[in-house]
């Protein structure tokens, strides 16, 4: 049998206090996430009051300052009367204004959030004149369709489970498929647009025999064997072929996939009156801090009821180190957007095209920063820009350098790409290898791999798929 023994060794680890994890979540929240984080704050620590006056109006004084304050209380209150303190301390609560709580519940209240697919659909059960059982099986279908419109399990097999006959299923099913937009509650995307030209009337025409039994084949583009088997001319197959075009293969699409997709910016970058960029922080939502002047005169007066200054002290300290926190992710997004506006100008003027690459690393130098740090900083945060709403990561990619020294990030190579794209002769569609001698001739060193991979990306067919 093998002998057991004790060893002792000796090793260093480096360990986040909770005051450090918690200034890591204040920094990688978004503006809404840091909101919830602070109210939560507010009903554990009962030092903290939120201010009325704006950000800008306001600034907290310095911890040398503020430890000099509650020094000069402590040293005021040493001859209170003990009874007193205990009265006052027993009598304290939480001096929050109701006010505060209507207006940050009319807040949250009047956040609308746009309307969701299953929501659209069941207005519709509910404006339909049929039996309660009925609008209860269509609930269920609706419950079971994925963010396209389509049904992620079969009505048969739904039925199944929830033991509903199959006639109330099919009749169920097909007022679910009667409802708008049209081609909702599919079991595929040939059953959508099967759908969708029954709707038109069209289930003699040519593209419904397209849709039904050749769709594999209309996507690879083989015209001349669909015309064969339909017994018909490619130039019809063609004219079907753009009809069916216009239908809609993801009927969902143009609704919220989520309940709660509302998007705030952290920072809004302006044009200023000299025709440069500036910054401003929006701090929307993020309510103003500070420690409440009844517990700081409340500590001030004790003086022998040592664990009741004890828990007024670390609550105060709790407070400021919540403050400190929110104020230094303030001050790093702002930094960040400043980098932003030095080095990304020519996207404020021009737009995508423009966008120049630019590492976290980068932006960590030149702030003093680690890379962690930014990417923690910019994580879930938006701009609003010239352009319109853009994440802050999303300026934030590697790129290329012309022959002539101007850059390109990723963003604007694939740009370039749907141009040349867009603008090639459908029926001589430019191949991997001529959209590659494109992007070399204007300048941009890329290879026909990445080529391949940045079309893909843009979710853009083959050259041999793309003719026609």
């Amino acid at each position: 049998m093998a002998d057991t023994s004790l060893h002792q060794s000796l090793n260093q680890q480096q360990t986040l206090t909770p005051q450090m994890r918690r200034s890591l979540e204040i920094l990688q929240s978004n503006s809404m996430e840091l909101s919830q984080l602070i109210h939560q704050a507010m009903e554990i620590n009962p030092v903290l009051e939120q201010l009325e006056e704006d950000w800008a109006e306001i600034s907290e004084p310095s911890d040398a300052a503020e430890d000099d304050e509650l020094s000069e209380y402590r040293e005021i209150g040493q001859n209170d009367d003990e009874r007193r303190e205990r009265d006052i301390l027993q009598n304290a609560g939480n001096h929050h204004s109701s006010d505060d709580e209507e207006k940050r519940q009319f807040l949250y209240d009047s956040i609308v959030a746009p309307e969701t697919l299953q929501q659209f659909l069941a207005q519709q059960v509910q404006q339909s004149i049929v039996s309660d059982e009925i609008k209860h099986v269509v609930m269920a279908l609706i419950g079971n369709l994925n963010e396209r419109g389509f049904l992620d399990i079969s009505a048969d097999l739904l039925g199944e489970r929830l033991s509903i006959p199959p006639q109330t299923m099919k009749q169920a099913l097909g007022l679910l498929q009667s409802f708008d937009p049209p081609g909702i509650g599919a079991a595929d995307l040939r059953d959508s647009l099967l759908i969708q030209l029954r709707r038109l009337n069209r289930e003699d025409s040519l593209e419904f025999k397209i849709c039904d039994q050749f769709l594999n084949e209309l996507a690879h583009r083989h015209l001349a064997q669909i015309a064969k088997a339909l017994s018909t001319t490619v130039d019809r197959i063609a004219e079907a072929t753009e009809r069916i075009a216009r239908l809609d293969p993801d009927p969902g699409g143009s609704f919220c996939p989520t309940a709660n997709p509302h998007i705030t910016p952290d920072v809004i970058i302006r044009r200023a009156l000299d025709g440069s960029f500036e910054a401003e922080l929006t701090n929307d939502h993020i309510p103003r801090l500070r420690i409440s002047d009844f517990y700081k005169g409340l500590l001030a007066k004790m003086g022998s009821d040592k664990k009741a200054m004890e828990y007024i002290r670390d609550h105060i300290r709790d407070g400021r180190s919540i403050i400190s926190s929110i104020s230094l992710r303030q001050e790093t997004i702002f930094s960040i957007a400043q980098r932003i506006i030095v080095r990304q100008e020519p996207f404020l003027r021009f737009g995508h095209s423009k966008l120049r690459p630019m590492t976290m690393a980068e932006v960590g130098e030149d702030l003093g920063m680690h890379a962690t740090t930014i990417s923690r900083a910019v994580s879930g945060k938006y701009i609003l820009t010239p352009h319109g709403m853009i994440e802050m990561r999303a300026f934030f990619a590697t790129g290329y350098q012309t022959s002539s020294g101007a850059e390109f990030s990723n963003a604007a190579v694939r740009d370039a790409l749907q141009t040349l794209i867009n603008q090639e002769n459908p029926a001589k569609p430019l191949s991997d290898d001529a959209l590659t001698k494109a992007l070399n001739k204007a300048g941009i060193d890329i290879k026909r791999r990445t080529v391949a991979k940045y079309r893909e990306q843009l979710h853009i067919l083959p050259s041999h798929l793309r003719k026609r």
